[in-house]
C-alpha cells in the first residue's frame, strides 16, 4: 500500500510578520548598535513564547524581548511594537529605580514618550490607536502628575517593561543609551545621503561614492565656511559634456546653479576639495559680474591667482599639478592683480585655468543640460547670505584664521548695494543743479509774527531770466521691452526731475527709427506719454537727434533707458543707462548704469 506523501507544513503567517519586522529594524541604522553581533554583547534579540502576555511584547534590561505568539499582528503592527521596547532601551526606561517610582504612572509615562518618538520618525503602525494630540511634558513630569491624579484611562499602557534587575560582570553593562546615541547619528548621516544620493534608502547599503562627491559632502558637513553656497549647487560629472565643452577639470554656471566636472580626470578627494572650493568661492564672490569693462579670460586669470592663494593659506585641499598660483600676488586684490598681468597679454593667454587655457570657468551661461535654475531665486541675496553665514559660523567656532583679502571681500558683502533709485538721485544732484532760492531784506519773511521788530530775510526765486535745467530721456521701444522696466524707469525719472525744480525734459522714443516728443512736462512723463515704435533696435539715431538739436542745451546729460538688446552707442556728453536687472550692454559705457530692480 503507498504511503501518503507528507503534507508541507505552512509557516505561520504571525511568525512571519514578527521575523520581518525584526529583520527590518535590526538592519535600520538607528537600531543596529543595539541589534548587531559586531558590538559588544549584551545585543537586543527577539523570542516568541507561547504563554499569553499583557502586552504584545516585554522587553528585559539585557536586550531580551519576549513577543507572545497568541497576539496577532500584522507586519507594520509588529515593527512598531518591537521599535516600542527598543526605544525604552536606548531610552534607559530600564534603569534600576527606586520602589515608589517602579508604578502605573512612571510606566504609563514611558511608553508615552516612545510613543511620541515614534510618531515622529514613523517607525510602523500603532497596534491599538493613541489619542491624536498626546501630553509634550517629559516623562518625569508626567509620572509625578500622574501619581498625584491618576493615569488618564486612554493613556494608560499595559506592563511592557520588565524591571527585574540584570546582573552581569562589571565592565560589560549593555549602555543601552550610549548604542542608541551611535544610531542616532548614523541614522542622520544616511538620511543626508539619501537626500544627495549616495544611497537609495536609509536602510539600503551606501552606493560608491566618486572622490569629487565626497569632497562635495566634506563642504556641506564639515566646513561651514562654504557649506551655505554648496548646498544650493548641483554637481554635473558627465564626461561628453565636459569633452564637448572643453572643460579639462572643473567649471561652474552661477545662473544654472551647476559645478561641471570632468570625472576623466584623475584628482585625489583632497585635490578634488580644493577644485570645488575654487569654484564655490567664484560664485560667493560674484566674480563674473564684477569684471566690467575688462577682458573676460584676463579678469577670470587674477581671480583664479587671488584665490588660489587664499585656499593654498588656508589649507583647504591640496592644490593640483598646473593649476595657477604665484606668491609674488599674496594680499593683492583681483583688481590688483588684473593690473598687473594685463600689461603681457601674450603670456597670460597661454595660461591655462580649471576650464582650459584660453578660456574661463567662469561660464557666463548654462550648459545645454537639464538641470538650469528654476525662477524665483535671487542669486545674489542667496549667496550673500550664504558666505555671511557660513564666515560667522567659521568665525563663532574657532576654526581657524583667514586670510585678510578674503575677509574684506567678505566684509563688502555685509554692506547691501545702494539702490538703483538712490543713485539716480544722486546722477540727477551732480547733472541737473537745482535753482536755489535767494534771500533779501526787500522781502521780509512772513514767519516773524511773534517778533515784528526783528527784521529777517525773505526768501523767495528771483523774478528775472534765469535758466532752467533739462534733460534728454531716450527711451527704447522696441519689442524687446517690458512695460515694467518703461513704468519704473519713467517714474523715477519725473520724480526726481520734479524735485529738482525741471519744468520739462526732453523725450525721444527709438526703436528702428527716432521719434521725438519734443518737450514734455516732467509730471506727464510717467502718466500721459504715448510710446511709439515697436520695431527694431536701433538707439543711435535717436542720440544724435538730441545732440544736434538746436533746442537742446549743449551740456543737458542724456538718459537712455534700454534692455541692452541695442547697437553700439557713442553719446559725446554726460550720461547714463537705465537697464533692467541682468541685462548687458553690448558695448563698455563711459556712462553710469543703473540696474532697475
Amino acid at each position: 500500500m503507498a504511503r501518503k506523501p507528507k503534507r508541507s507544513v505552512e509557516a505561520d503567517p504571525n511568525t512571519l510578520a514578527v521575523q520581518e519586522a525584526w529583520g527590518e529594524l535590526a538592519g535600520h541604522p538607528l537600531f543596529e548598535p543595539m541589534t548587531e553581533f559586531d558590538y559588544p554583547r549584551p545585543h537586543a534579540t527577539v523570542e516568541l513564547v507561547t504563554t499569553p502576555l499583557p502586552a504584545p511584547a516585554r522587553v528585559s534590561a539585557d536586550g531580551s524581548i519576549v513577543v507572545s505568539r497568541a497576539r496577532r499582528l500584522d507586519k507594520e503592527e509588529w515593527r512598531w511594537v518591537l521599535a516600542h521596547c527598543l526605544l525604552h532601551l536606548g531610552f534607559d526606561h530600564l534603569a534600576p529605580r527606586a520602589e515608589e517610582e517602579d508604578d502605573a504612572a512612571f510606566r504609563a509615562a514611558a511608553c508615552l514618550a516612545v510613543a511620541r518618538f515614534q510618531r515622529a520618525v514613523k517607525l510602523g503602525r500603532e497596534p491599538d490607536p493613541l489619542p491624536d494630540l498626546l501630553p509634550t511634558a517629559e516623562e518625569d513630569e508626567l509620572a509625578a502628575r500622574w501619581r498625584r491624579r491618576g493615569v488618564p484611562p486612554e493613556l494608560a499602557a499595559a506592563p511592557d517593561l520588565d524591571l527585574t534587575p540584570f546582573r552581569c560582570r562589571p565592565g560589560a553593562e549593555p549602555r543601552w543609551p550610549e548604542r542608541f546615541a551611535l544610531g542616532l547619528s548614523a541614522a542622520a548621516v544616511a538620511g543626508v545621503e539619501v537626500a544627495g544620493g549616495a544611497r537609495e534608502s536609509v536602510t539600503g547599503r551606501a552606493t560608491r561614492r566618486e572622490p569629487w562627491d565626497r569632497a562635495m559632502g566634506w563642504f556641506l558637513g564639515s566646513y561651514p565656511l562654504l557649506g551655505g553656497v554648496a548646498a544650493g549647487f548641483t554637481l554635473v560629472a558627465e564626461g561628453p559634456l565636459a569633452r564637448a565643452w572643453g572643460i579639462s577639470i572643473a567649471a561652474v554656471s552661477a545662473e544654472a546653479g551647476e559645478i561641471y566636472v570632468n570625472p576623466w580626470r584623475t584628482l585625489s578627494e583632497e585635490e578634488w576639495r580644493f577644485v570645488l572650493a575654487h569654484e564655490l568661492l567664484h560664485v560667493a564672490l560674484r566674480h563674473a559680474d564684477r569684471g566690467g569693462g575688462r577682458d573676460p579670460y584676463l579678469w577670470n586669470v587674477a581671480c583664479d591667482f587671488v584665490i588660489n592663494g587664499w585656499l593654498v593659506e588656508m589649507g583647504v585641499g591640496v592644490l593640483p599639478d598646473g593649476v595657477l598660483h604665484d606668491p609674488a600676488f599674496a594680499g593683492s586684490s583681483a583688481e590688483q592683480v588684473y593690473d598687473r598681468i594685463a600689461g603681457d597679454l601674450r603670456r597670460m593667454r597661454k595660461l591655462s585655468t580649471l576650464r582650459g587655457q584660453g578660456a574661463g570657468d567662469m561660464l557666463g551661461a548654462p550648459l545645454p543640460w537639464a538641470g538650469r535654475r528654476g525662477g524665483g531665486v535671487d542669486l545674489d541675496e542667496y549667496c550673500r547670505r550664504a558666505l555671511l553665514t557660513g564666515f560667522a559660523y567659521h568665525q563663532s567656532s574657532g576654526r581657524g584664521l583667514l586670510p585678510a583679502g578674503l575677509v574684506a571681500e567678505i566684509r563688502v558683502l555685509e554692506q547691501p548695494p545702494v539702490p538703483w533709485d538712490v543713485r539716480l538721485a544722486r546722477w540727477f544732484e551732480e547733472f541737473v543743479p537745482l535753482v536755489e532760492p535767494v534771500r533779501t531784506y526787500a522781502r521780509p519773511s512772513r514767519r516773524q509774527a511773534a517778533t515784528p521788530d526783528i527784521p529777517r530775510p525773505g526768501r523767495h526765486r528771483p523774478e528775472e531770466a534765469v535758466r532752467r535745467s533739462t534733460f534728454g530721456v531716450v527711451v527704447d521701444t522696441s519689442g524687446s521691452m517690458g512695460t515694467v522696466l518703461m513704468g519704473k524707469a519713467l517714474g523715477a525719472i519725473a520724480s526726481y526731475a520734479t524735485a529738482r525744480d525741471v519744468p520739462a525734459a526732453r523725450v525721444v522714443f527709438c526703436d528702428a527709427a527716432a521719434y521725438d516728443a519734443g518737450y514734455l512736462p516732467v509730471d506727464g512723463i510717467a502718466g500721459r506719454v504715448r510710446v511709439r515704435g515697436r520695431g527694431g533696435t536701433v538707439l543711435q539715431p535717436a542720440i544724435d537727434l538730441l545732440e544736434r538739436a538746436d533746442d537742446f542745451p549743449p551740456g543737458g546729460p542724456i538718459l537712455v533707458i534700454t534692455d541692452g538688446e541695442c547697437d553700439v552707442l557713442r553719446i559725446r556728453r554726460p550720461h547714463a543707462y537705465l537697464v533692467p536687472r541682468g541685462a548687458r550692454l553690448p558695448f563698455t559705457p563711459r556712462g553710469p548704469v543703473f540696474t532697475v530692480r
